[in-house]
């Protein structure tokens, strides 16, 4: 049971990550700002890892590949973008003596670690640098090393206790900076700080976090509707159990006669008709014509007879026709013969012996229902 409850817990998730799609932005819409949008993926546990990893995305700043323009630094006179040509890519550079503040949307997490990671080249022999500063302050500076091949440096810091005024500029002094892409990484408290552990977490403490439709708490939505659905579907389940064996012994008590030929073609008709036709026929004879029940509504125990009703009559088919087939499969056997050679009678075979050995198969089919 428990492997088979983890297993569905694991598609589930994979399933639900293949789909593509943001839920922040499926369910605040489009033009939220990125800020908001992290807090309802960290309220979540969106902002980690899927499965496991040291560093994560942050809305904070995309991903900056320059394939069509010059991205996050369209609007900076100092960031000329350059097309893709003769081999080399699509980039944005910077001339010398130039510079450009990276643009963050929102404040990084205080106390947290993050790293630049920059695909650049720059010729010559003068320094090029990431700065990292707080109003006119500088707080540290990485040296972006010369090279005529493209290369990629990780540049790795950590912020302060308040990393509000936290900026970052790129500089190059004597030659250009040509920069391919330009991202920013969080690190996870842990290699296992992901989403699935996350979400193992919250189903391990029976948080399953907020609706993204409704807002609401999701094991309180499951709290006010677990009373009506437990008391519709436990009664419709147990009566039609009940009634489908009792007219399973009926039918192999009178096998092969007219009353076991009428059933058989009542489970028939029963399984070949949805159930909706039966709710809505229902609804319309009995509630609205006759008005013997109510139409909708969940007040006291008599709104729960007709769908119980209905339920019942729409699912007795299947059971019908299976708990029939057991018992004629067990009323052929040996063991019966011999009953019947020894004078019992045919209610004592059925009720003390039939339905005894047919108890097998009718509990593996009522527990996997279940």
């Amino acid at each position: 049971m428990a492997p088979t409850v983890f297993g569905v817990i694991v598609i589930t998730f994979i399933l639900f990550n293949i789909i593509g799609g943001s839920p922040a932005m499926m369910t605040l819409g489009k033009n939220v700002s990125p800020k908001s949008l992290e807090e309802f993926d960290e309220q979540r546990g969106f902002n980690k890892p899927l499965f496991f990893g040291r560093w994560t995305r942050t809305r904070a700043f995309a991903d900056a590949v320059f394939k069509h323009n010059a991205g996050p630094w369209r609007a900076d006179s100092n960031a000329v973008w350059q097309a893709a040509q003769g081999g080399r890519p699509a980039r944005v550079e910077l001339g010398p003596g130039s510079e450009a503040a990276v643009p963050l949307a929102f404040a990084l997490k205080p106390d947290t670690a993050y790293r630049w990671i920059i695909r650049y080249r720059r010729g010559g022999a003068d320094a090029a640098a990431l700065v990292m500063a707080s109003g006119n302050e500088t707080l540290r500076a990485w040296a972006l090393k010369p090279g005529e091949t493209w290369q990629a440096a990780g540049l790795d810091f950590r912020t302060g206790p308040d990393p509000l005024g936290l900026k970052f500029i790129l500089r190059a002094h004597g030659a250009p900076l040509e920069i391919e892409s330009v991202s920013l990484r969080r690190k996870t408290r842990h290699v296992f700080d992901s989403q699935f552990v996350f979400f193992l977490a919250q189903i391990a403490k029976f948080d399953f976090g907020k609706s993204n439709y409704s807002n609401q708490r999701v094991s309180q939505m499951l709290k006010d509707g677990i009373r009506p659905s437990l008391l519709l579907t436990v009664p419709m389940f147990i009566i039609g159990v009940v009634v489908a064996i009792a007219v399973s012994l009926i039918c192999a008590f009178f096998r092969d006669t007219w009353l076991d030929r009428f059933f058989v073609v009542i489970a028939v008709v029963l399984m070949s008709v949805n159930y909706l036709v039966w709710i809505i026929a229902g609804q319309y004879l009995f509630a609205y014509r006759l008005g013997w029940f109510p139409i909708w509504g969940f007040e006291s125990w008599g709104y729960l007879l007709l769908p119980v009703m209905i339920g019942v009559i729409s699912g007795l088919g299947d059971n019908l026709r299976f708990y029939r087939t057991i018992m004629l499969d067990e009323i052929y056997r040996d063991y019966v013969r011999t009953a019947f050679a020894k004078g019992v009678g045919r209610g004592g075979v059925l009720f003390r012996h039939v339905l005894k050995n047919a108890m097998i198969p009718i509990l593996t089919n009522v527990i996997i229902a279940i």
